[in-house]
């Protein structure tokens, strides 16, 4: 049989735009000679919808993409993801499932069973748990359906409990004991550099285990902070990846379930080209599918802002792009000349602010209510709520999006300021440390200088004061990301950090910062998500708590 594989991007609520690309695809797949083309977890209505799944306008028109689509497989098949209504009196109201389309018309549901409720996922705040199991017989062939998680069902989670399985209830068990010829599986897994690897594992060590091939479409795109990084696939029943589509693009491709010498898959990449193709595309999307086409930010000559423009520039073109150079008395010359540097390098328009005049002016009018106290944190506060109301006075007046240049190392402990250098619409590295900043913008200048070999070089500072290093309030970064990992991504214990080596002043002193600054947390722009705990949606902690230590 004949099998198409259509890796799309999809936007979300987008439903003329998403039937139109499924009804295309359908098309392509029909001239190919495809008996069956499949699509990915939600397509017709993007994934995630969120609390969209709530209203009942939402869940009709996503029903009416649907028999839109049926209608035009004539002489082909499709899978095609989407809601369906619950139609027990009992439990939620919608499940999650793979709509079987043949001869015009909806055929049969298949519905998910494992529906996860970790890290990004809130998937049973809608959705109702599949308990029937039903295959597809289709030119002699049968198929068992499962959406994305079905196949996760050995999965454990590492959490300070020790390692427990999330599940009870084994799709590929239940599918598998009436002897299916094939399995599919549509899905929405977001890229994880943490994880993207033991993607492919499962689906591997599940072909094995039950002796049947296995048709594996994911999606490609970004949803706000959610990557889709594509990479479709298609394991026989030994395990052998016999078609792999490509990361991060959309693509498409044919396999025949009888072809067992194939053997096309994609070419290794270093993580640090996958993160940088992740983080483009989450730019681009973000953008693209909000409406937006220009953006801007401040360039300060620190590396934080360097990397976010580098990628900013990839994402929307140098045309789309223009900067504010904003120094202080405190900036060195070396930084404004590597910010003019890198801004002419990348053929971006910028216009250079200075701020001291600006901020003198606040400290005039705050003089008499501070009279006799010293100058601390409050004055470099100042500055940096004085770039951050800059960029978006330039925001508000032409029409750009400002980019959050904070790294994870500096969200986590609170080295940012509400309302300054915290503001944006979008956290572009929110989700990589300090050290990991540091290995993509090497990578970035692996073939050619692009980021000033001093942005990299100097020692990182935030520049609000003479002499200022970062250094003066954090640990090394080295040292600090080492102990933010296993803290917050690994959700390793104080005692944990403690008996594994570290200092234990230093250890109880970052992890205080880290839970003491939820609350600026809480008010960031939505960040990026590129490892496999991101702040935001991926890590829900109380804003007034006491914490564990």
């Amino acid at each position: 049989m004949r099998i198409a594989l259509a890796q799309l991007n999809y936007h979300v609520g987008n439903f003329p735009q998403n039937s139109a690309r499924i009804i295309d695809a359908i098309g392509k797949a029909k001239l190919e000679g495809a008996d069956l083309v499949v699509f990915s977890e939600l397509s017709v209505c993007g994934y995630y919808p969120n609390d969209l799944l709530e209203r009942l306008e939402f869940i009709r028109e996503s029903l009416a993409a649907i028999e839109k689509i049926a209608a035009i497989c004539d002489g082909i098949a499709a899978l095609v993801g989407g809601p369906s209504i619950n139609p027990s009196p009992k439990g939620k109201m919608l499940f999650n499932s793979a709509f079987f389309l043949q001869d015009g018309a909806i055929k049969s549901i298949h519905s998910k069973t494992l529906l996860p409720t970790y890290d990004v996922f809130d998937e049973y705040r809608h959705f109702e748990s599949n308990k029937e199991f039903n295959l597809i017989e289709l030119k002699g062939c049968r198929i068992a359906v499962t959406i994305c998680e079905d196949l996760w069902f050995n999965q454990k989670v590492m959490n300070s409990f020790g390692r427990e399985n999330l599940y009870a209830t084994s799709p590929m068990e239940e599918n598998c004991r009436q002897y299916p010829d094939l399995v599919i599986n549509l899905s929405a897994s977001p890229f994880s550099y943490h994880q993207e690897r033991l993607r492919k594992d499962i689906l591997v060590e599940n072909a094995v285990k039950y002796k049947v091939p296995i048709i594996y479409v994911n999606q490609v795109g970004a949803q706000t902070e959610l990557i889709f990084d594509g990479g479709s696939v298609m394991v026989d029943k030994h395990g052998k990846v016999v078609k792999e589509l490509a990361y991060f693009i959309e693509d498409f491709a044919v396999v025949d379930t009888s072809d067992q010498e194939l053997n096309e898959i994609q070419p290794l990449t270093e993580t640090s080209d996958r993160i940088y193709q992740a983080l483009v595309l989450g730019i681009s999307d973000y953008f693209r599918k909000s409406g937006f086409r220009k953006a801007t930010l401040g360039l300060s000559g620190g590396i934080d802002s360097a990397l976010t423009l580098v990628l900013a520039v990839r994402a929307l073109g140098a045309e789309n792009v223009k900067v504010l150079l904003m120094p202080s008395q405190y900036s060195s010359d070396h930084s404004v000349n590597d910010a003019v540097t890198l801004a002419n390098k990348l053929g971006i328009d910028y216009e250079t602010i200075p701020i001291h005049g600006i901020t003198n002016e606040f400290e005039k009018s705050l003089a008499s209510i501070f009279r006799g106290l010293p100058a601390d944190l409050t004055e470099e506060n100042i500055q940096a709520r004085v770039r951050g109301s800059l960029l978006m006075a330039f925001s508000n007046k032409f029409g750009c999006i400002v980019l959050n240049t904070s790294n994870k190392s500096e969200a986590a402990v609170g080295y940012g300021t509400l309302y300054g250098d915290m503001n944006g619409g979008l956290s572009v590295l929110g989700d990589l440390y300090k050290t990991e900043v540091y290995q993509l913008s090497r990578f970035i200048n692996k073939y050619e200088e692009i980021i000033p070999e001093n942005t990299i070089l100097k020692p990182p500072s935030a520049e609000l004061r003479p002499d200022q290093k970062d250094s003066d309030s954090l640990p090394d970064y080295e040292l600090l990301d080492a102990i933010l990992f296993q803290y917050i991504d690994q959700a390793r214990s104080v005692q944990d950090l403690i008996e594994s080596g570290f200092e234990e002043a230093v250890v109880r002193k970052v992890v205080s910062l880290v839970n003491q600054n939820e609350y600026k947390r809480f008010q960031a722009p939505p960040t990026l998500r590129v490892s496999s705990k991101a702040f935001g949606f991926g890590r829900k902690m109380p804003i007034v708590a006491r914490y564990p230590l």
